[in-house]
């Protein structure tokens, strides 16, 4: 996966609580056997809507998702991160997060930033009101600054190592091929080998 040290970009106010997976990526578009091309089902049923802020062009290549608390709950898909990651977005920045749908984020790279509510406000207010606006999301030293915001945010230290090294479980469990070539190589066969027909 890609690191994700210091990341700055424009942002989508999704200003929504609530928001559930399926609302995120819906039922019908989990049938794809990659893990690539979900980004144009996200929020497929909303999309639906011309006035919805994704299809509102200024917002085009903004790679930070402002949204409201309680975001991702709902059942465990990983499609939903997916989709979000596939779209481009980098962060999510909200009030609060479903765990599960957290743990899913930090496994692909997409940074879940979990900020006081009043943060959240100021923040869906300023690039509501300018999608110009900039934000940076910076993880090495925690912190959210931008469009009138300046906040520090928590995140477990080896969540934010893994983060940091691009390291997802593939590649942690990667970093350990020598020990266990070594292990394959000594380790007495289970089974004999018996010669081919």
């Amino acid at each position: 996966m890609r690191a994700f040290t210091v990341h700055t970009g424009r942002a989508v106010p999704l200003d929504r609580s609530d928001v559930d997976t399926d609302q995120i990526i819906p039922t019908d578009h989990l049938k794809r056997i990659e893990r690539s091309g979900f980004g144009p089902f996200l929020f497929d049923s909303w999309r639906k809507d011309p006035a919805f802020v994704l299809n509102d062009a200024r917002y085009d290549g903004a790679s930070i998702l402002v949204t409201g608390a309680n975001f991702g709950g709902g059942s465990s898909r990983e499609h939903a991160v997916w989709a979000l990651e596939d779209h481009g977005f980098r962060a999510i920045l909200a009030p609060s997060f479903a765990d599960i749908f957290r743990n899913n984020c930090t496994k692909v790279g997409l940074l879940p930033v979990e900020l006081p509510e009043a943060a959240t406000r100021a923040l869906l207010a300023a690039v509501e009101a300018d999608p110009s606006l900039e934000i940076t999301v910076d993880l090495q030293t925690r912190r959210v600054v931008g469009a009138g915001v300046d906040e520090s945010f928590e995140i477990d230290d080896f969540t934010r190592w893994r983060l940091l090294e691009g390291l997802d479980d593939i590649g942690l469990t990667l970093r350990h091929a020598d020990q266990i070539d070594a292990f394959e190589r000594s380790r007495p066969a289970r089974l004999p080998s018996l010669p081919r027909p």
